[in-house]
């Protein structure tokens, strides 16, 4: 059972413009169906100008495919941490609890992101799972249900009772707060809803919003009363109850600026080296953003796309600089951050800004 990629290998590749491992990190999506309507959801929202059909919600990642993928990514050699997410959310598969066993099996670090609702917080919190993000999206009933149009105070203290269940078994649990309109107001007590319930850590991040749910992001009013006085104060409190958070990423998103929720022109991006997103449909994901696709598994095994041609093309293109429009809404900024880092730290910075393509702003 291999540990992984070594991080002074992947770095190597960096430097080089061309991986020397397989991936880290492999994000994979096994549900498109929810049993929520999130409002800044880009596949759920009821506020969404072309919904979903109800064929695409119902799609899912077969267990045999899912085996197969498993046993596909062990081959590498170079994997370490496994996520089971969904463009809907994983406890909907019937099969969730077999997959997390295989993935298990392997000896890799799992997280599952979920809303936590369809848990039985027993057998989740007895099967090995690492970690857990969990979409809280408010500290109180009333934000709560803003942002799930149809649940209600029910689900919200049905979702505080699982925290406090799973409180009791050897997983981390973080709580993912999406600032919106509905949520903005709550940032400072999201640190102590997040300290109640024995978080790991509070991840807030900036709703990217599109395809009609733009009406939902945050006024002007509160992005400076969130920069001006709620992070401060977030800050201080976070402090004070010792309780982890992601405030310093979230102050970079707030800070880029209009539609954006990343300044990826000043972070730079190293995902192609890192980690790669599944679809339920076997898509290959150069990174989380479901746009910018590299192949399929249904035509090529995982090997020969990481190595192949589509995907050195998109290392290229972002080396040079040349960052897709939806870039400005990474998901993946404070991996890119860490991992900039790192290299900063082995390289220099002067390396960093080459290998992002900011050495030729």
């Amino acid at each position: 059972m291999s540990r992984g990629a070594r991080a002074e290998d992947v770095l190597a590749g960096v430097r080089a413009g061309r991986p020397s491992t397989g991936p880290r990190v492999v994000h994979v999506d096994i549900s498109n169906g929810c049993n929520a309507a999130c409002v800044t959801c880009w596949d759920h929202s009821p506020l969404l100008e072309a919904p979903r059909s109800a064929a695409w919600k119902r799609g899912r990642l077969p267990l045999p495919r899912f085996a197969a993928l498993v046993e596909q990514l062990a081959s590498l050699g170079s994997v370490r941490a496994v996520v089971i997410s969904g463009m809907g959310d994983p406890l909907t598969h019937p099969d969730v609890y077999e997959m997390i066993r295989l993935v298990k099996a392997q000896g890799w670090e799992l997280t599952v992101i979920t809303n936590l609702l369809l848990a039985d917080a027993e057998r989740l919190g007895e099967s090995g799972v690492d970690q857990l993000l969990v979409g809280v999206q408010g500290a109180g009933p009333d934000s709560y249900a803003a942002f799930h149009p149809g649940w209600s105070e029910v689900e919200f203290f049905k979702l505080c009772a699982l925290l406090r269940r799973l409180g009791g078994y050897p997983v981390r649990v973080r709580h993912v707060q999406v600032i919106n309109r509905d949520t903005a107001d709550e940032v400072v007590e999201m640190v102590r809803f997040g300290h109640r319930f024995g978080a790991d850590r509070v991840n807030y991040k900036l709703a990217s919003l599109s395809g009609g749910t733009e009406g939902v992001r945050i006024s002007d009013e509160q992005r400076r009363r969130l920069l001006e006085r709620d992070l401060p104060e977030a800050r201080a409190l976070a402090e004070t109850l010792g309780q982890r958070t992601n405030l310093d990423v979230f102050e970079a998103q707030l800070r880029a600026g209009g539609e954006a929720t990343a300044p990826i022109a000043e972070i730079g991006c190293l995902m192609g080296y890192v980690f790669t997103r599944i679809t339920v449909d076997e898509d290959v994901l150069y990174c989380c953003n479901t746009e910018i696709k590299v192949g399929s598994l249904r035509t090529h095994s995982f090997a020969a796309l990481w190595g192949g041609a589509a995907w050195q093309a998109l290392r290229d293109r972002l080396r040079a600089g040349d960052y897709p429009t939806a870039c400005d809404k990474c998901g993946k900024i404070e991996q890119n951050l860490q991992w900039g880092r790192r290299f900063a730290a082995a390289y220099g910075e002067a390396a960093l800004r080459e290998a992002t393509g900011r050495a030729r702003a």
